[in-house]
């Protein structure tokens, strides 16, 4: 049995019939293993740094899949490792886009303004509002409906890894490898990777964000070279700022109602991070602002 942190799905370690080692996993939604099956072949496919899928069961409750080891890149966040991982991601986003079939994504094809407001009310109810602090829901919700529209303005053909986080990154022989996008979906590449470098535990500097989102840069503009960066960069704190609002909501669900620990732990630094980023966007967020340092004071 492989421990897992915040998925209900079965992992286990397994011999097959062949000698080599797979690893089975046991999923709990149809549709949500039927996105993953289907991304995973398409990736591997077009040589993209994923798992092979093995076999997968008639009902397509269960499969099996190449076997990556052991080693996340969250337990070494070598800068060398860091940035092969973040200029892979670039491909995965661009090259993964091309002839996907995205009405297998789960839940969602997109994300549109439904699955934006999704992940700020997964913040409001899960986590804010288990904090029992006192908020303006009207004042919120006017910030919520800014935030939606910077979001929505951006470009939004390309994959959209959801997860993009260095405990969903394998390494093997130094090289990356990908792990858990079943809930992928098309969008605006900031969002991954907003979702990489800001990543609460990771605790990356200022500076070694800015040098990894260059070469990050970098490879996207290799992959579109019409990519407007002036525009992509003022968005980007846009994204960070809904990824951390979501986060927090999944810590609050996954640490004050499922009481597991490691998230729970996660909070402070993912309030640190909330703080820090609604610092330079304060005038367009007041409000969301004043709250997180009434947050913070919670921890």
């Amino acid at each position: 049995m492989i421990k897992q942190q915040g998925s209900n799905r079965i992992y286990t370690r397994e011999t097959d019939e062949n000698g080599r080692s797979i690893i089975r996993v046991q999923g709990t939604n149809r549709d949500e293993n039927r996105a993953f099956i289907y991304m995973s072949r398409h990736f591997h496919a077009l040589g993209l740094p994923v798992p092979e899928l093995y076999w997968v069961s008639d009902d397509e409750m269960s499969y099996t899949q190449e076997d990556l080891g052991d080693t996340l890149l969250f337990d070494n966040l070598d800068p060398v490792l860091v940035e092969r991982a973040i200029r892979a991601l670039a491909h995965v986003q661009v090259e993964g886009a091309k002839d996907f079939d995205w009405s297998v994504c789960f839940p969602v094809p997109a994300m549109d303004e439904r699955a934006i407001r999704w992940d700020l009310n997964y913040f409001k109810y899960c986590f804010l509002k288990g904090t029992k602090i006192e908020f303006s829901e009207p004042k919120l919700e006017d910030e919520f409906d800014r935030l939606v529209a910077v979001i929505l303005a951006q470009p939004a053909d390309t994959f959209l890894y959801r997860d993009c986080q260095s405990r969903n990154v394998m390494i093997r022989d130094g090289q990356p490898y990908f792990i858990d996008f079943q809930g992928g979906r098309r969008g605006p590449t900031q969002y991954d990777v907003a979702s990489f470098l800001w990543q609460a535990k990771a605790k990356f500097t200022p500076a070694f964000r800015e040098q990894m989102i260059e070469a990050y840069l970098d490879e996207l503009k290799r992959l579109q070279p019409n990519l407007a960066e002036p525009a992509w960069r003022a968005a980007l704190p846009h994204f960070v700022l809904l990824r951390t609002l979501q986060v927090l909501g999944a810590y609050g669900y996954r640490g004050y109602f499922e009481r597991k620990q490691h998230f729970l732990e996660s909070i402070p630094l993912a309030l640190q991070n909330l703080r820090d980023i609604l610092e330079p966007l304060q005038n367009e967020y007041s409000y969301l602002y004043a709250l997180s340092n009434d947050l913070l004071l919670l921890v």
